[in-house]
């Protein structure tokens, strides 16, 4: 299925290029692609498998979880209570729920920005063991919110699901229902976002994609689902990318919220010391190549996506995936973005010899099957089964020696330190993530295909 407004062909050809190369490359099963041109839907089309065994192609109004992109759909909730004068964004969260770490000092608006301080419960892109079992809200709020704040409220920007599990029981708190009722009624429903799927509530339907995850370069292998429950509010969406694509046009047209809400979630909030956080409230915000633009990334356990619109524009690209911690989300979506714009995208790049020494002995001894276990937390330990050993010696192995291993890019996130590691063999690369505890030891330790 295709849109109708089409793209020019020279553009088309080059985004199916784009998707040849990229899906080559990371080996991700398949992506669902969605472009605005113009303000209007002027491309969809899905490349690959949706699953691999028994085979299903990707068709385009096939339902990807969304991640972390559902999190601006929480903070719209929030800006149409504010709107309906239920809810302000410099209320106390503990307003609605006193029981939290200094939940008078801390306010909506600070956990909608990622400057709250509450520590992520899910930073890592692999479900741990714990999280294959079924919680509630109340649960993540009352281990992760009930914690000592990683830093003073406004004075940090760290990305934390926790902000979104509370900003949703604010917006059920406040607007008296469930918050996937609020959704439905005040978004999906007036957008025409019929393809919208709760799958925090249950898993995909078995006509749509199958998520799936690796460990290393071994085979794809289908992915272990979260329990229900864990990811209510900060990224339990699913739908077509056309979908998405409805959504993004009416950010562009500001067609669904009023002026003011619009301005606030896309203005950039400032730390207490001036200094800018690249964030609004629910999307990353700045200029690239001189246009400004909204964008989010999205990570569930077997689906990666990424959504960025420009617009003054009136351009936007979504890209859905299913595999999980894979760059191909990403990478297609930089490699689109200058097809129906033009320019070119930043990387950012940072040296660490230390954690590249470290990263290093730990992928040459994956290499030849061997882990040096002290060095793991106890999640970590429990990834590391004997298939995922022997995924990493079988897929890592006949690489050879790496002809280099550069830190790409150092941040905070959860409490803990992440890294991405960029390596370099004659015929291909690959990219390793780490997360790194306060006491050194790790967290998190994946080998992935480049897309990029």
């Amino acid at each position: 299925m295709m849109a109708q407004s089409g793209l020019p062909a020279t553009t088309v050809s080059g985004i199916d290029a784009a998707a040849a190369d990229v899906l080559k490359a990371t080996g991700v099963p398949s992506a669902s692609v969605a472009v605005v041109q113009g303000g209007k839907v002027a491309y969809v089309k899905a490349y690959g498998m949706s699953r691999l065994e028994p085979p299903m192609q990707a068709t385009p109004e096939m339902q990807y979880s969304i991640g972390s992109i559902s999190k601006q759909f929480t903070a719209a909730v929030i800006l149409l209570l504010v709107q309906d004068g239920k809810v302000k964004l410099d209320d106390p969260v503990g307003k609605y729920l006193p029981e939290l770490t200094r939940a008078n000092e801390v306010t909506v608006r600070q956990v909608l920005s990622m400057t709250a301080g509450y520590q992520d419960f899910w930073p890592e892109d692999y479900v741990m063991t714990s999280m294959m079992k079924p919680a509630t809200p109340q649960h993540i709020l009352d281990v992760w919110a009930k914690k000592p704040l990683d830093f003073e409220p406004g004075t940090q920007w760290q990305y934390s699901n926790t902000n979104y599990v509370i900003a949703g029981r604010i917006a059920e708190i406040a607007g008296g229902k469930p918050l996937i009722e609020q959704l439905q009624e005040r978004i999906f429903r007036p957008l025409k976002m019929t393809g919208v799927f709760n799958s925090d509530a249950s898993r995909l339907p078995a006509n749509d994609p199958t998520g799936y995850y690796q460990h290393a370069l071994g085979p794809l292998r289908p992915a272990p689902a979260e329990g229900q429950g864990w990811m209510f509010a900060a990224g339990e969406l699913a739908m077509p990318a056309s979908d998405l694509a409805l959504w993004n046009i009416s950010m562009m047209d500001r067609a669904l919220l009023v002026p003011a809400s619009y301005d606030e979630m896309f203005k950039e909030v400032k730390l207490k010391d001036g200094k800018g956080t690249g964030y609004g409230l629910g999307v990353q915000v700045g200029t690239r190549n001189g246009r400004r633009f909204i964008e989010h990334s999205g990570e569930v356990s077997g689906f990666v996506s990424e959504n960025i619109v420009f617009p003054e524009d009136k351009v936007a690209v979504t890209v859905l995936t299913n595999e999980d911690a894979s760059s191909a989300a990403g990478a297609l979506g930089r490699k689109i973005a200058p097809l129906v714009l033009g320019g070119a995208s930043d990387t950012t790049s940072a040296s660490a010899a230390a954690a590249e020494k470290r990263a290093l002995d730990i992928f040459t001894g994956l290499q030849e099957g061997r882990l040096d276990r002290t060095q793991l937390t106890e999640y970590c330990d429990s990834y590391f089964t004997q298939e995922a050993i022997g995924d990493f010696a079988a897929s890592l192995k006949p690489l050879g020696m790496p002809t280099s291993f550069k830190q790409t890019s150092e941040s905070k996130r959860g409490g803990m330190t992440f890294r991405v590691f960029s390596v370099s063999f004659p015929q291909r690369q690959v990219r390793v993530t780490v997360y790194e505890m306060p006491d050194g030891k790790l967290e998190q330790y994946l080998v992935e295909p480049s897309g990029s």
